[in-house]
């Protein structure tokens, strides 16, 4: 193994400081903190006769996509702040951020350019992403230390200085300098040192739980998440998903059709292919989607698109393919009633409405009513806020209220997002495995009062973007088998007269020969005519594999109600599973060709 020069700053006790007051409404992050503060001379206006010494915290030596980068570390892991969201206009645009470097640091650098943002983004994302092996390392050249006793920002500096040598390769030397004269003037004179080591590497052996901790460490994971993966996918499948997690996010844009329907002063709407020659414009490499006429894949330039205002102008939106997939699986068409129960931040809500031509309803209900005007302005960016009514409220709330009782009901349910770990970098860490069950619980009432705001003959579509079966095709048998006017309950059970009633059956099937449930019944509707084959699950359920389909995982089960009078769509397979759950006997055998 080759040697590189690293830095080591252990932790020195700091004498407390009286955190400085600030006038800004946000809240400085408490930790030691040195101030270069340098009075400089300022004349005013000439007559006035007075000069002002203003104090100009500023400092030419620290590289600002470092300082930015620790500060912007701390503010996710001690202030609960969300990675992507820092990188929204106003919060990680650049804007601001040498406000919060100074209320944090204690000084200003220079400010940023593009590509300091770009190098922020990437060492902000690969340090939450790369955590639990930054620290593996840290602490193995730490000796006897333990950086659970690290002041925050020394180790956030740590962690930025390994992750910069070991995965972007950068000269072990600057990466040295720079970082030991951020922490030195961060924090004091005193807290830099350098160690010329070898890196240590984990070893992958021993028995099972041995081999799942040193792959979590290896791959940066936490080692429950390995374990589970392990045991469903197996370890060579679980291995390619945590590099999949690891790699560089690629995302995709929405073109956004604000056509004539809405806009009198336009002739025709704003195409994928005027999306193309904006990218092309901008020199941003692109790929048109093999599955969505609307979408487009951008590896980078994504921060360019920002600030070039195609989203501010309301001409495209972020949105990952899989979650256009999802919209598919919906079929929404126009003159329908569509409701969608978690509707914020709004994406799947607002293609859903592009699809209905001005002509219906989109019900977007949601509990965060913060996220949920932000949909509405959007909506009404896109010129989509004619056909959708935010509804501030539960969705568990409004189980009796017809009026919201739609064509479609669209449950993006609240889920783990352990198939968008590629994007939400920091999730990993904030997730632990006994959320599952809570999770679960919510989502089993969230889907059992999705059902109930749905018209017969009319479709529920429940959806995650999990790639764990026990908040997917498990969550959909649970309903299946739970739900009153589906379930297996013997005290719905009763003889229905079919005869030429019930099209589908044989004339001569003998009725006596058949035990069915409550007459208005949920069944799985195959998503096969909805999305690509390569999508569709043996189950009929429509999944997006992150390591094979290069998107984020996501999953969605499309269930009809039935109408009564109508067992057409029943499948033979149903029939055999309720003889197997009660034991019943058939005198008539049923042909397949009937069903």
């Amino acid at each position: 193994m080759a040697q590189v020069l690293l830095y080591m700053t252990l932790p020195v006790p700091a004498k407390p400081r009286k955190a400085a007051s600030s006038s800004s409404s946000s809240k400085p992050l408490k930790f030691s903190r040195r101030s270069c503060c340098t009075n400089i001379s300022i004349h005013t206006v000439k007559g006035r006769g007075k000069r002002l010494v203003k104090p100009q915290k500023l400092n030419l030596e620290v590289s600002p996509h470092r300082a930015v980068s620790a500060v912007r570390l701390m503010r996710i892991e001690l202030g609960g702040a969300f990675a992507d969201l820092l990188n929204e206009k106003g919060k990680g645009s650049g804007e601001n951020e040498m406000g919060y470097v100074q209320r944090t640091l204690g000084f200003r650098t220079r400010e940023l350019s593009h590509h300091d943002l770009r190098l922020v983004t990437d060492i902000v994302g690969g340090t939450i992403r790369w955590r639990r092996y930054l620290d593996y390392l840290i602490n193995s050249l730490c000796h006897d230390k333990d950086i659970s006793s690290m002041e925050p920002l020394l180790l956030q500096i740590l962690r930025i200085g390994f992750y910069e040598v070991v995965k972007l390769d950068m000269p072990p030397y600057a990466v040295v300098d720079e970082n030991v004269e951020l922490a030195k003037v961060a924090l004091r004179p005193g807290a830099g040192n350098m160690e010329n080591s070898t890196l240590p590497f984990p070893k992958v052996e021993g028995d099972d739980r041995a081999q799942a901790r040193a792959l979590a460490t290896l791959h940066s994971h936490p080692v429950w998440m390995v374990r589970r993966w392990t045991k469903y996918l197996g370890q060579e499948e679980a291995i390619k998903l945590m590099i999949w997690n690891n790699s560089e996010p690629s995302f995709s844009l929405r073109q956004v059709n604000i056509s004539s329907i809405y806009l009198a002063n336009r002739a025709s709407g704003f195409s994928r292919d005027d999306l193309v020659a904006q990218l092309n414009a901008l020199k941003v490499p692109h790929k048109l989607s093999l599955y969505l006429d609307e979408f487009v894949r951008i590896k980078t330039g994504l921060q360019i698109v920002i600030h070039a205002g195609l989203l501010k102008k309301g001409l495209c939106s972020v949105q990952d393919e899989s979650a256009g997939l999802v919209v598919s699986v919906v079929d929404p068409q126009p003159g329908e009633t569509i409701v969608d129960g978690c509707a914020a931040p709004g994406g799947k809500t607002l293609y859903m409405a592009s699809h209905l031509s001005g002509q219906g309803k989109v019900f977007a209900v949601d509990v965060n009513s913060g996220r949920l005007r932000i949909l509405k302005e959007t909506a009404k960016l896109h010129q989509v806020d004619g056909v959708i009514t935010a509804i501030h409220a539960d969705l568990r709330t409004l189980t009796d209220n017809e009026q919201l009782k739609s064509d479609k009901v669209l449950l993006d349910a609240p889920c783990s997002g352990l198939g968008v770990l590629s994007k939400r970098a920091d999730l990993r860490w904030n997730r632990k495995l006994e959320d599952m069950e809570e999770l679960k619980k919510l989502q089993d009432e969230l889907l059992d009062a999705a059902s109930k705001l749905v018209k017969p003959g009319g479709v529920l579509v429940y959806s995650t973007c999990s790639i764990d079966p026990e908040e997917n095709e498990d969550r959909v048998a649970a309903f299946l088998v739970r739900h009153p006017r589906n379930g297996l309950n013997r005290d719905n059970m009763h003889i229905i007269l079919f005869g030429d009633q019930c099209s589908g059956f044989p004339s001569n099937f003998s009725s006596a020969n058949l035990l069915l449930f409550e007459f208005q019944d949920f069944h799985i509707d195959p998503v096969d005519r909805y999305v690509p084959p390569d999508f569709v699950t043996s189950s009929g359920f429509f999944f997006s594999n992150p390591v094979k389909h290069s998107l984020d995982g996501s999953f969605a089960a499309r269930l009809r109600l039935l109408m009564s009078h109508d067992c057409s769509g029943i499948s033979l397979h149903v029939f055999i599973l309720w003889n197997q759950a009660f034991n019943l006997q058939w005198d008539t055998a049923l042909p397949e060709q009937a069903f």
